[in-house]
């Protein structure tokens, strides 16, 4: 069992290794313009990120008579401020936990080796 540590930390070595050469190579494809290579077709699916400024964002619909339409165009995704929840009473809390579904994630690790 003292040798899972160990264990976790080379695979995750590996991992991020592994992970900077698929994305090194997935450039070179990217910028090779090719989509088959002898024996291989490739499919390339390209996709933007957007990220939003959500107060921005109504501030903006608001002033242009437009926030009717959010509700449409964007999810909107309620997040619990944890410390803010955790000082608030529980007589709101408890309440509003009737609208919360609450499972258990994956468990993250962090090792490292004694003395680092």
């Amino acid at each position: 069992m003292d040798n899972l540590a160990a264990l976790w930390l080379e695979a995750k070595q590996a991992e991020t290794e592994w992970t900077e050469r698929r994305r090194q190579i997935e450039d070179e494809m990217l910028a090779s313009e090719r989509t088959q290579w002898a024996g291989y077709k490739v499919r390339l699916t390209a996709r933007d990120n957007w990220k939003i400024d959500g107060d921005k964002l109504q501030e903006v619909a608001e002033a242009r008579g437009l926030t009717a339409h959010l509700g449409q165009l964007f999810r909107w995704k309620p997040e619990v401020n944890m410390a803010l929840w955790k000082a608030a009473s529980p007589a709101i809390t408890d309440v509003l936990c009737e609208a919360i579904t609450v499972t258990p994630g994956r468990a993250s690790f962090s090792i490292t080796k004694d003395g680092n």
